[in-house]
């Protein structure tokens, strides 16, 4: 009697053809080292390449840079002493320095390889022109539109007062870097009784990102729609912040309105930014808001007219994409800017006796600030300040709406500058995707007395030249993650001497350029325990220039106190 025959299900029909696949030994070796070879390429090419550029005096170390992680623990392991504490909250302390310092290397790395540099950008262009597809911080959209990936995720992602993600961003962080304060419901209603006290009303703005007005750039299925795209949260985040008392202007709705009622866009095609009929139109709406409910006693117009400007320019999401120079897929684009003007034809500027401060962002920026290379005196404080026919105070720096103006005012305040002397109204503007990504931080608003002067301030109009160590340097943004070309990075230096001896006390705070045009500047390399030489000249002297460019300060109360002074690196 024959035995019944058995059925072989899928699954053991594939156990039994991977366990008779044949590997010869040869195409085994083969493969094992094409795969050696391949991951020690890259690294064998940059030793040869900083080698020969050492040896050729375009490099000054003669180590290649992969070495620099050797330094790294050297560098935690010199602080050890300074460290309080019991020996494991020593350790963990010290854990997170050299964490920093190798996330630091491996962002250093990548901008320094030779191979990536030239591989990447035509790699990205392949991409882009021929599947669409842009990277980590850009999507490429409709008819030649890019959009910042952190404002497609804030329309697409939770409810940014979802009780569950607020509890995941304050869990967030890393062992180097603190947790954000997610809730911007409670700073700004902190925020608005802190000014109530003094008298001053708040009017918040929450700017429009480009997918909340021109969806359908982006996507197909959002032709034909009118309103405003918002996150989960936003209606509630509208109603909690008026039942605190705090007035709220919604420029989204303006620009919705307009979009509808023009068919024009409201938005540059390859930047994060408003164009600058959009602005104008929006400071319009804003100053007869302000007329409204701000109580501004009546005074005689300024006298302030306009000017027109034709500009041509990149937009910064294009640049994010490190295309190859000289690409053609996203070529610039054109626009006509109004800068403002005194009745005696001088260019506007801010008026700290005004009883209006604005406190702002790049969206402030965009068309005031002449690097971010959109032309300059007629961005959207100045076209506010036009319509009102008043003057206006300022405090405007790109990126961290969140907290990035209120920290600057507070350190004004506690540096004994009164900077709320004789206000009625601050508007306070910030990118609406600040409300899921920002840190919300509280910040105290206190009114100090000048402390005595210890860190060492050159006299305005002149320069010195330094030498000292790094005890501590702000966070650098990696180039082209960001939205902004220019950054400026707060350095904390100890050990200073002057050529003819040690000055005394040794301390400085200095802000120094750390990137330009998306490029590394050679103060986004130092690190803690560094020596170096530079020249430095009162921040007094340059403010008026950078004091709005993109900052990383220094998470220290101490130096928040201090005044700060420009440097520039020179070994």
């Amino acid at each position: 009697m024959s035995a019944p025959k058995q059925t072989l299900s899928r699954e053991d029909i594939a156990k039994i053809e991977i366990g008779h696949t044949d590997i010869s030994r040869g195409l085994v070796r083969l493969l094992f080292f094409a795969f050696l070879a391949t991951i020690g390429a890259v690294p064998a090419w940059q030793h040869a390449r900083e080698i020969g550029e050492h040896r050729a005096g375009r490099r000054a170390d003669a180590l290649p840079q992969c070495y620099d992680t050797f330094k790294c623990a050297v560098r935690a392991f010199r602080q050890w002493p300074e460290r309080p504490g019991p020996f494991f909250r020593r350790v963990a302390a010290l854990n997170a320095l050299l964490l920093r310092d190798i996330h630091a290397y491996e962002d250093e790395l990548e901008q320094s390889s030779r191979l990536g540099q030239a591989v990447l950008p035509r790699a990205q262009y392949a991409l882009t022109r021929w599947l669409g597809v842009g990277n980590e911080k850009t999507y490429v959209g409709r008819d030649g539109w890019l959009f910042y990936r952190p404002e497609i995720d804030y329309l697409a992602g939770p409810g940014f007062l979802d009780p569950k993600q607020l509890r995941k961003r304050a869990a967030g962080g890393s062992e180097w870097e603190a947790a954000p304060h997610p809730d911007p419901v409670a700073s700004i209603a902190r925020f608005r009784d802190q000014l109530a006290k003094r008298g001053i009303k708040l009017v918040v703005m929450p700017a429009p990102v480009k997918p909340m007005v021109h969806p359908e750039r982006f996507s197909r299925a959002y032709e034909g729609r009118e309103e405003a795209l918002q996150n989960p949260s936003y209606a509630d985040f509208i109603t909690r912040l008026r039942m605190s008392g705090a007035h709220v202007f919604d420029a989204a709705d303006e620009l919705a309105r307009a979009r509808r009622e023009t068919g024009e866009p409201q938005f540059l095609a390859t930047d994060t930014h408003w164009r600058p009929e959009s602005m104008e139109r929006t400071a319009e709406a804003l100053a007869a808001y302000l007329r409204d409910i701000a109580g501004l006693p009546d005074a005689a117009p300024a006298g302030y007219r306009r000017d027109a400007q034709a500009i041509t320019n990149h937009g910064d999401i294009a640049l994010m994409l490190k295309l190859p120079a000289g690409s053609d897929l996203f070529p610039p684009e054109a626009a006509t800017i109004h800068p403002v003007l005194t009745a005696g034809g001088l260019l506007w500027q801010a008026d700290a006796a005004s009883d209006v401060l604005f406190l702002g962002d790049s969206f402030c920026n965009i068309y005031s600030l002449d690097s971010m290379g959109w032309g300059g005196n007629a961005g959207f404080v100045e076209q506010l300040s036009f319509c009102l026919q008043r003057p206006v105070d300022r405090i405007v720096r790109n990126d961290a709406g969140a907290h990035a103006t209120r920290q600057m005012l507070a350190q004004e305040l506690a540096r004994g500058r009164d900077r709320l002397a004789g206000k009625r109204v601050v508007v306070w503007e910030f990118a609406a995707r600040e409300l899921a990504v920002g840190d919300w931080k509280p910040v105290e608003l206190s009114l100090g007395q000048p402390p005595p002067a210890t860190f060492l301030v050159p006299a305005p109009g002149t320069v010195e030249t330094l030498s000292g160590t790094v005890a501590a340097i702000a966070p650098v943004p990696k180039p082209g993650s960001v939205p902004y070309k220019d950054h400026i990075v707060a350095i904390h230096l100890v050990d200073i001497a002057r050529p003819s001896g040690p000055v005394p006390g040794g301390e400085a705070l200095v802000y120094a350029w750390s990137m330009r045009d998306n490029v590394w500047e050679p103060a986004a390399r130092l690190r803690a325990g560094q020596s170096i030489r530079l020249q430095v000249k009162n921040w007094a002297d340059v403010a008026v220039q950078y004091e709005a460019i993109n900052r990383t300060e220094l998470d220290d109360d101490r130096l928040m106190l201090e005044d700060p002074c420009w440097g520039e690196v020179t070994e």
